[in-house]
């Protein structure tokens, strides 16, 4: 089974996907800022310097964002995804900085069929994003839509 190949039934309790990492720039952070969340400890290093972060630091949206592409990547939900009912207990722990490199670890917490549509089910999974130096820097649960595997054809 490939990544690409997950469906509800394969989605059981403790299951771990593991993301690859991806390295934050400076850019990026004032660039995401500037379109999504202009404070200015995410929109100017001298300015970030004078605030309680000491320095430029990215959103939380941004970690947010960031942490959901990389698991997308993995391609785990490219069969089967639905769409999202809700994200749950989102916890930003400590500032990501340029330079910081994230991976993503998410934990298959537990799945059900749907009552009323039998081809989908409702998965709940546990996100832990860590940087480089193996440090939590957000964490949160969500519920993700996806199909049921296709019956097998003549």
């Amino acid at each position: 089974m490939t990544a690409g190949d997950v469906y509800l039934e394969d989605f059981t309790p403790g299951r771990e996907f593991r993301t690859e990492g991806i390295t934050v720039t400076e850019g990026a952070i004032i660039d995401f800022a500037m379109a999504f969340d202009p404070q200015p400890f995410h929109l100017n290093v001298e300015a970030a310097k004078a605030t309680i972060y000491a320095g430029l630091i990215a959103s939380g949206f941004q970690t947010m964002a960031l942490t959901f592409r990389l698991f997308i990547e993995t391609r785990a939900l490219a069969a089967c995804s639905l769409g999202s009912p809700g994200v749950d207990e989102v916890r930003f722990l400590r500032p990501v900085r340029p330079g910081d490199t994230l991976r993503a670890t998410v934990q298959v917490l537990d799945q059900r069929p749907s009552t009323s549509k039998p081809d989908r089910g409702i998965v709940r999974l546990s996100w832990t994003t860590l940087n480089q130096r193996g440090e939590p820097v957000l964490t949160l649960t969500s519920m993700q839509l996806v199909r049921r595997r296709p019956p097998a054809g003549p």
